[in-house]
């Protein structure tokens, strides 16, 4: 298992990789800690939420790429699976202030608000971490396997299955966006207060959590790698590629298809409860159709088949983003759409296609 897991990489490979796990899990917190705040080395406090926020947004990317960069299924509902598992830390967190909240009740304070007498039948179990997880760990794959299940099964691909996961997440959103729902409607849940007992507002706990987000990424990138280097992700690519003459072969596809759509959405799920402490509030608006279609234009923007392209597509829409946020707020849509078609146009394998290419070509001319 560990040769096949070192084979995943060559040695330069797994080198790069250590060098940036280094930096990410050892300097960067060194600078923050150590380092005076007037150092030109200092990393301020703020930069981990949101480096860490970004390291989600990757993940969610990685699991994009697995269904439709690999497997060739674009899904525009990722969102709903991202914020099932945003929904399920929320829930613990808010049910670990306890009665520090306004309203000094047992009770969430939007619960309080609204004239809510009792705690849901579905909140039961929140108090507790380990609960949580599991909820985290399930529940959107179970969704996500039920849906699949029927959809694959009735033979639905392509733009239809497209169009149904929109349709599934603009019917979910319009669901969490009511008061009754129990969910906090529009404002959501927030005003956490700690995890684990351990304070959010604290900066060794922001710290903790950036390194531990770090880490899922890393190992979520090193099981998708396994997945698509195997026998199974040969035949992923293949279905992606000519589904009716894996098909005629003998193999069911559906079956390939649910497990790799299923495994999307588990990954999505952890995503979402690593989001919610560090950003501090989940609501409805995670589940907009916009904001599925933005996560596809992640991994084209990146490249399409290459988990380190869906990677850094993540990372530079969503770092464009926050500058356009500051700098030009009302331009921010129009440069998304613009990035998109110009990728979709001339860059088809995305910016990490270009550098690849960028440097086989000065291999042969070295050769030459």
């Amino acid at each position: 298992m560990i040769k096949k897991i070192i084979s995943l990489h060559s040695y330069k490979g797994w080198f790069f990789v250590f060098i940036i796990l280094s930096i990410a899990t050892i300097l960067l917190p060194f600078l923050n800690i150590f380092v005076p705040e007037d150092s030109i080395l200092y990393v301020p406090d703020y930069m981990f939420a949101l480096m860490g926020k970004y390291l989600c947004y990757a993940l969610v990317a990685i699991a994009i790429d697995l269904i439709w960069g690999y497997t060739g299924i674009l899904s525009l509902g990722h969102g709903v699976f991202f914020s099932i598992g945003g929904y399920a830390m929320g829930m613990y967190l808010m049910r670990s202030i306890g009665k520090e909240g306004v309203y000094k009740s047992d009770l969430p304070d939007f619960m309080v608000f609204l004239d809510w007498k009792e705690l849901p039948w579905y909140w039961y179990g929140f108090d507790h971490f380990a609960f949580t997880l599991l909820v985290i760990l399930i529940l959107p794959a179970l969704f996500a396997f039920t849906f699949g299940y029927f959809a694959f099964k009735s033979r639905i691909k392509g733009v239809y299955f497209a169009i149904i996961t929109q349709a599934m997440t603009f019917a979910l959103m319009l669901l969490f966006f009511r008061n009754d729902t129990g969910f906090g409607g529009n404002n959501g849940l927030t005003d956490f207060k700690r995890i684990l007992g351990y304070s959010l507002h604290d900066q060794s706990t922001k710290i903790a959590l950036y390194v531990i987000t770090v880490t899922v990424l890393f190992l979520g990138y090193t099981l998708s790698r396994f997945i698509v280097q195997s026998k199974l992700g040969r035949v992923l690519t293949a279905i992606r590629d000519a589904e009716s003459r894996v098909m005629f072969s003998g193999y069911n596809t559906t079956h390939y298809k649910l497990f790799i759509w299923t495994l999307s959405a588990f990954l999505c799920g952890i995503a979402g409860a690593l989001y919610v402490p560090q950003v501090g509030i989940i609501n409805p608006s995670e589940m907009q159709p916009s904001n599925s279609i933005e996560m596809a234009i992640w991994v084209a923007v990146g490249g399409r088949g290459t988990l380190s392209g869906a990677i850094f597509g993540a990372g530079l829409v969503n770092g464009a983003k926050s500058w356009f946020t500051v700098a030009a707020p009302d331009y921010w849509l129009y440069f998304l759409g613009v990035l998109f078609i110009v990728v979709t146009l001339y860059f088809k394998k995305g910016f990490v296609g270009v550098v690849t290419k960028l440097i086989s070509k000065g291999k042969s001319r070295e050769s030459i």
